[in-house]
């Protein structure tokens, strides 16, 4: 209702809203919150990896640059306070589908391959994150798999 009467008064008055804050219940933010999770957890977090998030998180949600960054802002706000991935997996769980959460994982395994390879450590989380997600073993090998491909070829189709 307040925000009603705020996007109201907004609009009257000629001014612009700032855009849509990312609350805990968005599952733009638990996703987010995941992929800062992979990038930084073997310890080094590249330029490489960092670009990849941005673009990942801009292009499959719909966001501006600056969108981009505060959710990433947030996102690292939120992977340095939580306990463990149920926080965020729960959220995802209740907002996408099946193919929703597969592409999640594709999210995970593009971001953890964007230094060149895939650590133990960005595996273990991977595998540990699809569990909790409802994605079965099968296709996360797969989701990995095809990921790793591109990766090695460069995003290039074979002919």
């Amino acid at each position: 209702m307040f925000r009603t009467l705020s996007d109201f008064i907004t609009d009257i008055t000629g001014g612009a809203r700032e855009a849509a804050a990312f609350d805990e219940t968005d599952y733009r933010l638990a996703a987010a919150a995941l992929l800062v999770h992979v990038i930084s957890i073997d310890g080094a977090v590249t330029a490489e990896e960092q670009a990849v998030l941005r673009t990942i998180l801009a292009s499959r949600f719909g966001l501006n640059a600056k969108e981009s960054e505060a959710l990433v802002e947030l996102a690292i706000a939120k992977d340095a306070e939580a306990v463990d991935l149920y926080a965020f997996t729960s959220v995802l769980n209740r907002a996408l589908d099946d193919e929703g959460r597969r592409r999640i994982v594709e999210m995970m395994f593009e971001v953890a391959y964007a230094d060149g390879g895939l650590s133990e450590f960005e595996d273990n989380l991977v595998w540990r994150a699809a569990e909790l997600l409802n994605v079965g073993s099968r296709d996360r090998i797969r989701i990995r798999r095809e990921v790793r491909e591109e990766t090695e070829t460069g995003g290039e189709q074979p002919e």
